[in-house]
């Protein structure tokens, strides 16, 4: 009867490590510009910064930050600001963990919305 029970609490430990094995940590590829952003904690938040670009006329804006700070606000969401570097602007963002590989950014201004989903780098 104990082993039963601590196969069942071994099985249990085992999905819940699987469970929470994706996380929104890593360097993300943002398909449309090649570039490559690094996703870290930062005082419980979620930051991001340009770790590496495409083209070399936006080799300047490697090392800024991009979101400053996202606070969690679900599972596997976290909402805050999301700086738009080449324009300058910031929108109210939304980042998603679609899941160990896929990482949904949400951008809005003024009512107008767009998303990307990012793909894990490491």
């Amino acid at each position: 009867m104990r082993l039963v029970a601590l196969l069942a609490g071994a099985g249990l430990l085992a999905l819940t490590g699987i469970a929470s094995a994706a996380e929104p940590y890593g360097v993300w590829l943002r398909p449309s510009t090649g570039t490559q952003l690094r996703f870290f904690n930062c005082g419980g938040k979620l930051c991001a910064k340009v770790a590496a670009v495409k083209s070399q006329a936006h080799q300047g804006e490697v090392g800024k930050t991009i979101v400053p700070g996202a606070a969690k606000s679900g599972g596997d969401t976290w909402k805050g600001d999301i700086i738009d570097i080449s324009a300058d602007r910031t929108y109210s963002g939304v980042i998603t963990l679609e899941g160990p590989n896929a990482l949904n950014v949400k951008g809005c201004m003024l009512g107008f919305c767009r998303a990307e989903t990012w793909t894990k780098v490491r």
